[in-house]
Parts: C-alpha cells; sequence; structure tokens
C-alpha cells in the first residue's frame, strides 16, 4: 500500500509548464516589430498634395515652380508657362544641368521654398528620388569641403498635364 500511495503523490507535485502560446505569441510579434522599425526609418521626406488651383490667394509668390519629369526631358515651368527643357543625355536626365537652372532661378526668387514634381506615367522611381535630391539640396566644394545649400526643400508630387501633342 505504500507504494501506491508515494506515486499518486509524487504524480501530484510535478506540473508542466505549457509555453506554446506563449512561443507562438514571440514567432509573431517579434518579426512584426523589426518591420516597424525599418518602416520608421524610411520616411524620411515630407511630402505635400499639390494645392487646388481653384483656391489662389492674393498673397501667392511670384514663382510657382513645377519640374515636369517627361520620358525624354525635364521641363521647367512657372505657373504651367515653360521656362527651360532639359533634354536627355545618353538615355539618362541631365542632373547637372537642372541643378544650374534651379540655381539660377533660386537666386532671382530667394524666398521661395515650394517645388512641384509632376511625373508621367511610367516614371521610375529611382529617376524621381534623384530628381527630388536634386530640387531640395546642391552640393558645393568650397576649399575641399562639399557644403550643402537648400534650393526648393518643400516638394509636391502630381501628375504630369498632357503634352499639346497629346501623347
Amino acid at each position: 500500500m505504500r507504494s501506491r500511495f508515494r506515486k499518486r503523490r509524487h504524480a501530484e507535485g510535478e506540473a508542466e509548464l505549457n509555453i506554446t502560446a506563449f512561443m507562438n505569441l514571440m514567432v509573431v510579434l517579434v518579426p512584426f516589430l523589426l518591420m516597424m522599425v525599418v518602416f520608421s526609418r524610411i520616411t524620411i521626406l515630407e511630402l505635400n498634395l499639390p494645392k487646388d488651383g481653384a483656391a489662389s490667394n492674393q498673397d501667392e509668390p511670384a514663382l510657382q515652380l513645377e519640374v515636369v519629369l517627361r520620358k525624354d526631358r525635364l521641363e521647367l515651368a512657372n505657373h504651367g508657362a515653360l521656362i527651360q527643357a532639359i533634354p536627355n543625355v545618353d538615355g539618362r536626365y541631365d542632373l547637372a544641368a537642372l541643378s544650374k537652372a534651379l540655381r539660377q532661378i533660386k537666386a532671382g526668387s530667394p524666398e521661395t521654398t515650394t517645388a512641384t514634381l509632376l511625373l508621367e506615367p511610367q516614371i521610375k522611381y529611382d529617376h524621381l528620388v534623384g530628381v527630388m535630391d536634386t530640387v531640395r539640396v546642391v552640393a558645393d566644394n568650397v576649399g575641399g569641403e562639399t557644403r550643402k545649400s537648400e534650393l526648393f526643400p518643400d516638394i509636391s508630387i502630381g501628375d504630369a498635364p498632357v503634352r499639346a501633342g497629346g501623347s
């Protein structure tokens, strides 16, 4: 009889800890938190939608810069009127010529900080980022040091108007 009593007492003392539910939670939660850390670092540039043309104010600046990305060229415009067209060089946008033109425009209107990028359909994301970086800042070498100056840091994005030819 003693042996039966000992077995029962021994069986009641051992309890297994079931951590399966906790491990399932960790398997889902850890990758989710890691992904959110990556996404929070990607959102660096703040972009705006273009303002409605009907809601224009009297206090509007004289310059309303528009940079239109077309497949074969870049167009600089003020209030929709073409200032300069910069053709592609070797199938790529000429960012050096764009930077030079933007410097001249900024010199004529130093108080303006806004620009609108208008894209045709099928423009690659890499091209958009390159043009956006060129519009935002310019890098100058002064005495062996690279200094960055603001051009038009407040960027809005929209769809490009259809060309006059209809294409």
